[in-house]
């Protein structure tokens, strides 16, 4: 059966084909005799019951320098003239994205819309992660710089993150003597209205940060990403690089304990991250990315996956 699918995400003309993880869903809605529009977040309207936006139809091609093309710009009814919408717009999860998110919640039971955008409100990844802190290392979630410094005398050199942050942006690491911790607290404390997430710093890290793509709560693929040279943030937007790996025993009994969990929650496409094979870090289910790199190393096909369990949900509607 063709679904019109509706992808929310960012120009298209901004894109880097060669790793983009929602290019390749695009691909692989495509390859399946999918229809597919663009449009973006800003365009969402409600009126009278009706949710609008402005799109473009769409095809895409790998091709380099002509990976697409597009139609007339035109306001489609998401409630009738699309049957699937991918919520695939990058972070910041603020009040626009948490806007969108509750304004796509209203097309439920007549649009499928993924990741479930209710439950991708419910689940900030840096929040979402904490109902798992039996995996993660030690943690703490303040703007108090009295807080900060007694758990960074606790654990020596720490990593300070802002709380909804994304991509490994404006992550800092703190030595063990903790200079510049102040200031540094001053500075996040006056561009982020939200407490910030610290963590003592894993010197495991060097051997990677795994990221494992969970679709609709089973393990499809995983690589480890390890730190450029001068880096300690692993993050392939920052620089890393990746390669193969196979789970370990830690990591599976993580999976395992969240995939049902995911399921239920409607969180199809999720993307979680461990370091040294053992330290939950993050839940990432707004826009997760590293299908492609996955799929380059294990032969694998993660977008077609993606669409079995998003045919399978449409059809059970």
């Amino acid at each position: 059966m063709s679904l019109r699918v509706a992808v929310q995400m960012d120009p298209l003309e901004s894109i880097k084909i060669a790793g983009d993880s929602s290019f390749a869903i695009m691909l692989a809605a495509q390859a399946r005799g999918h229809t597919l529009w663009h449009y973006d977040v800003k365009t969402l309207a409600w009126r009278e019951g009706r949710i609008t936006a402005w799109a473009k139809p769409v095809t895409v091609q790998r091709v380099e320098g002509d990976y697409f093309s597009a139609g007339e710009l035109r306001r489609i009814d998401l409630g009738k003239d699309v049957d699937v919408i991918l919520m695939r717009q990058d972070p910041p999860f603020d009040l626009g994205y948490i806007s969108a998110a509750l304004m796509l919640d209203r097309l439920k039971g007549t649009t499928l819309v993924s990741n479930d955008p209710r439950e991708v409100i419910n689940a900030p990844e840096k929040m979402f992660v904490l109902d798992y802190a039996r995996f993660m290392p030690p943690t703490l979630i303040a703007r108090t710089l009295e807080d900060v410094r007694e758990f960074q005398q606790e654990h020596g050199a720490v990593v300070v993150k802002p709380l909804h942050g994304n991509g490994g942006k404006a992550i800092f690491k703190v030595d063990a003597d903790g200079t510049n911790l102040s200031a540094l607290f001053e500075v996040f404390n006056q561009t982020w209205p939200e407490p910030h997430m610290v963590q003592p710093f894993l010197p495991s890290v060097s051997q990677g940060d795994k990221r494992i793509v969970l679709i609709d709560g089973e393990v499809t693929g995983a690589i480890n990403r390890k730190p450029g040279e001068g880096e300690f943030r692993s993050n392939l937007a920052q620089g890393g690089s990746a390669e193969a790996c196979q789970l370990t025993a830690r990591e599976e009994e993580i999976c395992a304990a969240m995939g049902p969990e995911l399921k239920r929650r409607g969180l199809v496409f999720v993307g979680i991250d461990v370091i040294g094979g053992e330290w939950l870090t993050e839940i990432n289910v707004t826009s997760p990315t590293g299908i492609v790199a996955i799929d380059k190393f294990n032969g694998t096909d993660t977008g077609a996956r993606i669409w079995d369990a998003l045919e399978a949900r449409h059809a059970a509607q």
